[in-house]
């Protein structure tokens, strides 16, 4: 494995330096929800069909069922889209820093970078919040994002996640596919089996 000194004392391999390199900006972005915990928008408010202009999402991947019996998409109306928007269009500006240093939500459609992460990673932020990335080896990031945990239980955030994943449908980065580059990731880092 190649490896490379950072500073003195440590050698990360590349693999993990870049990873930590992309959690650090991206990880800004996507964990800047400023909506507050234990009052999540009604579905009957949030949930709408995508207009004309915006693409039908893909079926959901194959999510375990929710103990209440909601869908990814009914979970992601209810928690996400009041901050990543309807249709995971993210806010805004959402890549310049806010007066108090967070970002604005990204966009969670596959204009963003949430595909660079791993499921196991994508789901601790949403049952821990953002702040599980502010981290002595990245002191200037900073998140707004809430923790879910104690609203949604484990089916639920992976049932949203997955929903998420369906909003990109066969969008590429020179020329792959995200949801294969995402799916590589995840294999290093899966999903917890239960809550975790």
């Amino acid at each position: 494995m190649i490896t490379f000194a950072v500073g003195r004392a440590r050698a990360l391999t590349i693999r993990s330096a870049a990873t930590i390199a992309l959690s650090a900006i991206s990880m800004a972005a996507i964990a800047s929800c400023s909506s507050t915990p234990g009052e999540p928008t009604p579905v009957s408010q949030t949930a709408a069909s995508p207009t004309p202009a915006e693409p039908t999402p893909s079926p959901e991947p194959t999510a375990p069922p929710t103990p209440s019996g909601r869908t990814g998409q009914e979970v992601f109306a209810a928690t996400c889209a009041a901050c990543h928007g309807e249709n995971g269009e993210g806010q805004p500006d959402w890549h310049i820093r806010n007066e108090n240093g967070t970002l604005p939500a990204p966009p969670l459609n596959g204009d963003g970078h949430t595909w660079h992460h791993a499921d196991g990673l994508l789901y601790r932020i949403v049952r821990h919040g953002g702040k599980i990335q502010e981290t002595p080896e990245v002191p200037s990031f900073k998140s707004a994002m809430p923790a879910f945990g104690e609203l949604l239980t484990h089916e639920e955030i992976i049932a949203a996640l997955e929903y998420v994943k369906s909003l990109w449908g066969e969008k590429t980065k020179r020329g792959i596919s995200i949801r294969e580059s995402q799916r590589w990731l995840s294999e290093g880092d899966p999903y917890p089996a239960s809550g975790g």
